[in-house]
Parts: structure tokens; sequence; C-alpha cells
């Protein structure tokens, strides 16, 4: 009988599922692409897109057919042992295979809430199964139900396909094994790399756009995942990303850049460390920082929309000092956290609420309010060790942290814990014990209900839109638990020795047609209390100036290596930082430098108007300042030059 040469050599199945996969890559990228068709006509990419993806998609199945291939030229045969290994070859094709077709079916729902392919945060979210799957099972039925349907149906596909091309396979004698094995993994290993260049293919090499969503389109789903997974080993270190530039530069520059005067600078350990007066010397009061989910500018009347969605919020912005032109460090709520209660700048790691060299004696407000006799606590609604707070606020000044576990009998519970009317009479009612106890506090209020699936009590709000469960929707409600909490509190007997910031973790969803969507970065940011004179502030602010800022109005004196600006001084800091994915942005006035992977710094005129951003000429000078900060974070975690206090 005759038999083809891919089936002598054993290498059939290798073949088959290697141009079924491929085939599979296509038509996936196919489908999103027709779904996205717009913004991918916008920026000309439609033959860029499908090259360059093809380019991707080889490289990633020969790397994953690298084992495979290794297995068949050595190992396997017609004897028991290498019956043996042609099971473990079919086991591995069938599961590679399922797990490639399982990513492409799950990118679309992923791309409709973060406007990207899979990446880190689909790892990291697996760290709380409880809560994502209720989320999915909740928010995302269908989606979720097809994914599992497809992924099964495909799998028994494979099984299948693969029992019949293990039939009648043939080997080579061993002699010649050595040989093939050269010739086949040498165009295996020329395919991965897909590069004669000193680095093999990455995603920098196959962007060409200024739209994100269409350059991570190029990439398949598991590649996007196991870049990202596989970066995270060196998360700590910016400098692997964007360039290197000596630690003592890095120091200069950022000195030069804040503008401070010498005798600030406290510490030749610690660069950063200065001398920090308030502006308040009267009784130090109460500090409440409520972090309201999602909640960005894009709901807010007093910010510009026209929906009616927030009522309570622009009331209250009439009251306070408002900030018209605050933006988000991240789009993650352990970035907002990352902020407000630690000051520390954006990397393109993990926040530092989840690396493990900043889970004790780490800086924090927490520390510096409780080692001056505060009551230090954080409550909320969901599971405390979600995304890791449990562990970061206990090791770094929190000394009480209300759960989901902590409310008796909740008039509402979610998938992401009790509802927000709920958190707020729990902090209300500890706010008043305080008080009557004549402790000094500090808190900080984290918000859930406007949170994905969007669940929250009925009969509280008039719907903006018919369907139940929408952003819109939990947004307003979010506005009414707030309106309800400050309607307690001006009543309550804390309410002349507190000040309270109301402040957004980040926008509800993050993308556009952009590399750095630099309006969904936009949050509403509130300072409300006794004695807080009402303002609209129009400067250029980041979340990174809120704590210095709160401290100095509360009456602490302080240390710290916090590089945000006291905003009480006469200063417009006219700036601020972004981190979206792999990207840090570093805006002055209009003028943007965007720092992307394995990339020099590229500068950009961003218009408030339509939110472009064109390219541009900036300064050198703006482009070594954006590399300082972006590479300082990542110094100072892994040189500890960010501890709780200056030894």
């Amino acid at each position: 009988m005759h038999y083809p040469i891919s089936k002598k050599l054993g290498l059939r199945p290798l073949i088959i599922f290697f141009c079924l996969d491929l085939l599979m890559l296509f038509v996936s990228r196919v489908g999103l692409s027709l779904w996205q068709a717009d913004r991918i006509s916008a920026v000309d990419g439609w033959q860029t897109l499908f090259l360059q993806g093809l380019r991707i998609d080889i490289s990633t199945l020969c790397w994953l057919f690298a084992i495979p291939l290794l297995l068949t030229c050595f190992f396997a045969a017609n004897n028991p042992f290498g019956k043996g290994i042609n099971w473990l070859i079919r086991l591995y094709l069938v599961a590679s295979s399922t797990f490639i077709a399982f990513m492409e079916l799950a990118t679309p729902a992923f791309i409709n809430t973060y406007d990207f392919r899979p990446n880190r945060l689909f790892v990291e979210y697996l760290n709380s199964p409880k809560e994502v799957f209720s989320m999915l099972a909740t928010g995302h039925t269908a989606a979720s139900l097809l994914t599992f349907i497809f992924t099964l149906i495909l799998l028994v596909a494979f099984w299948r396909i693969s029992g019949r091309l293990m039939q009648g396979l043939t080997y080579p004698r061993y002699v010649y094994r050595p040989f093939i094995f050269l010739l086949l993994g040498g165009l295996t290993f020329i395919g991965a790399r897909s590069s004669f260049e000193h680095r093999a293919i990455n995603p920098s090499m196959v962007a060409f756009s200024s739209d994100a969503l269409v350059n991570s389109l190029v990439l398949n789903s598991s590649y996007s995942l196991g870049f990202a997974i596989s970066q995270m080993k060196s998360e700590a270190n910016a400098a692997e990303l964007y360039g290197k530039m000596a630690p003592a530069e890095v120091i200069a520059i950022i000195k030069a850049a804040q503008n401070r005067p010498a005798e600030d600078y406290i510490s030749a350990k610690y660069p950063t460390w200065t001398k920090n007066v308030a502006s308040y010397q009267g009784r130090p009061k109460n500090l409440v920082i409520i972090l309201e989910e999602s909640l960005g500018a894009q709901f807010i009347g007093a910010l510009g929309d026209k929906r009616g969605l927030s009522p309570n919020m622009d009331k209250l912005a009439q009251q306070g000092w408002w900030f018209n032109q605050l933006y988000a460090t991240g789009t993650r709520s352990v970035r907002g956290i990352e902020a407000v209660i630690t000051g520390f700048t954006p990397t393109p790691a993990r926040s530092v609420v989840k690396l493990p060299l900043s889970q004790q004696h780490f800086f924090t407000i927490a520390r510096v309010l409780k080692d001056r006799g505060y009551q230090t606590s954080f409550i909320y609604g969901g599971e405390k060790h979600f995304d890791n707070m449990a562990s970061f606020f206990y090791g770094n000044g929190f000394e009480k942290i209300v759960d989901e576990n902590d409310y008796p009998n909740p008039s509402f519970k979610g998938t992401w814990g009790v509802s927000d009317e709920d958190l707020f009479k729990r902090a209300n009612h500890t706010f008043t014990q305080l008080e009557d106890q004549g402790k000094p506090f500090f808190s900080l209020v984290f918000t859930s209900s406007n949170h994905d699936p969007f669940e929250y009590p009925d009969g509280k709000i008039t719907p903006y839109d018919k369907e139940k469960a929408t952003r819109n929707n939990a947004a307003k409600y979010a506005d009414y638990a707030l309106g309800q909490f400050f309607a307690m509190a001006q009543k309550s007997n804390y309410w002349k020795n507190t000040i309270f910031l109301v402040v957004a973790d980040h926008d509800s969803r993050v993308g556009g047609a952009t590399l750095v969507p630099i309006k969904n970065f936009h949050i509403p940011a509130l300072i409300i209390g006794n004695g807080i004179t009402p303002k609209q502030d129009n400067r250029l602010v980041s979340q990174l100036d809120l704590p210095p800022t709160l401290l100095s109005l509360i009456g602490i004196n302080s240390d710290n290596p916090m590089l945000g600006y006291d905003l009480t001084q006469e200063r417009d800091p006219n700036r601020s930082f972004m981190q979206f994915d792999k990207t840090f942005a570093y805006r002055v006035g209009n003028k943007v430098v965007l720092l992307q992977p394995k990339e020099a710094p590229k500068g950009y005129e961003y218009d408030p108007a339509t939110h472009k951003l064109t390219p541009a000429d900036v300064p050198e000078k703006m482009k070594q300042q954006a590399l300082a900060y972006a590479l300082w974070g990542s110094y100072a975690y892994r040189s500890h030059l960010y501890p709780d206090y200056a030894k």
C-alpha cells in the first residue's frame, strides 16, 4: 500500500492539526474583523492585519508544535513505548487545539469589556473564581454558555479526528531521525521567531495603527495571553519595556520636574522623601475617602453628561471643591487604590496592592494616620481578599476591615457583595460610633454596585435604560446611594470634624480607537466637608495629587515619598500620568508622550474636543521626564525606596 511521506514519517497528525489550528485562527480573525470593521477601515488596516496576523499565527503554532515534533522525531514508534508517546502526542494536540478554540471563543466578550484581546487580566481574575464565575453566570450567561458548548463540541471533534490520524502511521529508522529533526526543527525555530533580527517577533513588531484594539487583533488570543504571562515574570522592571536610564538620572530628572526647593528633600537614602507642612493647622480632622467603582466622567452631569444620571453628585459638586480635569492613573480598581492611598506612580506591572514586596512596610496614608492615633479602616461590601486587598491593607496601616461577611441582614446582595446603600449605612454607623468615642478616624469606603453585571435593588431609581442591568442604570443607582449617604452624614455628629473625598477608581469601560483613550481616564473628584470652600478647580491634575492634598486639608504635617502635589498650594501641576495596559502616557497640558514596549518615546497632541491624539513634536526634555516617571515606580519598588517611614 502506498503511504504519503507525512504518514511514513509519523508527522501526519501534526501537519493536519497545524492546518486546522491555522484555519481556526484565520476564521476567528475574520469574524472579529468584520465586527470591528469600522475601526479597521479607519486606519486602513485590512491588508496589514491579515498578513501580520498570519505571521503571528504561524509563530504561535510553531512554538506550540515544537514539543510534539520533538516527541515524534525521537520517540514515537509502533512498539509499546512508542505507542505511549503517541498517546501523549494525541492528548497534547487535542488539548492545545481546544485551548486555542476556547481563547478565540472567549475573545468577543473580553473585547466588549476591555477593548483588547485577552491579556494579563484574563489570568488575574482567576484568583477570584467565586466573583468571576458568578459575574459570568449573572451578566454574561449567553456568551458563557455558548463558549462552553462550542468548546465542548470542538474538544470531541478534535479527539475523534486525532484518533483517525494516529492510525496506520509508520516511522523512519532511528539513524535518520536526528537529521529529520534538524531539518524540521530548524524550520519550526525560524517560524517561531518569525524574524532574523536580534529579537524574535513580539506585539510591538506587528503594531501598525493608532488604535490599540486593532493592534491586538493582529495577535491571536493564545499568543496575547501567553505573551502577557511571560511579561509578568519581569514586570517589576519597566526598563525592560521602555528603555534604560541610570537611577541617578531618573532621580535627577524627577526632582527637576517636581520643582521643589532642595531643602524639602530630607533623605539621601530615599530620594523622594520630602517634608510637607499642612495648609490647615487646627485640630486634625477625620478623613473619609469614598472610592466609587467605575464612575467615570462620562456619567457625571457636572462634567458634561446630559442624561441626568448623577443628580446627587451634581448637587454636591456645588457644595465642595470640585475638580473639572482630574485623571485616573489606570483602568483597574487596584490602580485607583494605589493612587489615592499610596500616591505611587503607575507602572506596567500589577498595582503594588498585588505585588509581593509591597505587602508590608510600604508607604500609605493609612500608616501616617495610624501612627498619629487615628483608627484606620477599610469598609467594603464585597470579599476583602479580592485583588489581594486584605493582605495589602492589613500589612500597611489599616487596623480594621469590614467586608460582606460583616453585614448580618443586608437589604440586597449581588455578585460583588452587598448594595452601596448597605455599605453606606454601615459606614455611617461606624463613623458615628467613633465620633462618640472621641477617636479620630480614617476610612476608605469602596463601593461595588456599579460593577458588571450591574446588580442593584429594585424601586430605588427611575431607570434610564429599559433593560435593568446596564451601565447607565447602575451608575444612576450608585449616585442615588451616594446621595443617601451624604443626607445621613450632613446630619451626623461627625460631619463638622470630617473631610470627605469622593473619587472614582477608574472609568466603567476604557477603550476606543486610540493608543491611550485619554477621555476614559477623566474621572470625577470632590472634596467636601465642614470648612471646605466651594469652588471649581480647572487645573489639570492626577489621582496622585489627592493623598498629599488630603493630608494637608486635615492638618497632618508629614514626611513622605509621594510625588503628587498639595493642591491647596497655588500651583498648577498641569500634568497627569496614565497606564493603559503596557502603554504609559505622560500628559503636560495637551502635549502627550507615549511609551510603548520596545519603542522610542513618541510625541502627540491631544485635542480635548475630539479626544484624538495626533503625532506631534514634543520637547526632548518632556520625553526624558516621561521615561523617568515611568521607570521610577519599578526602580523604587525593587530597591525598597517607598517605605512607610524613612529609617
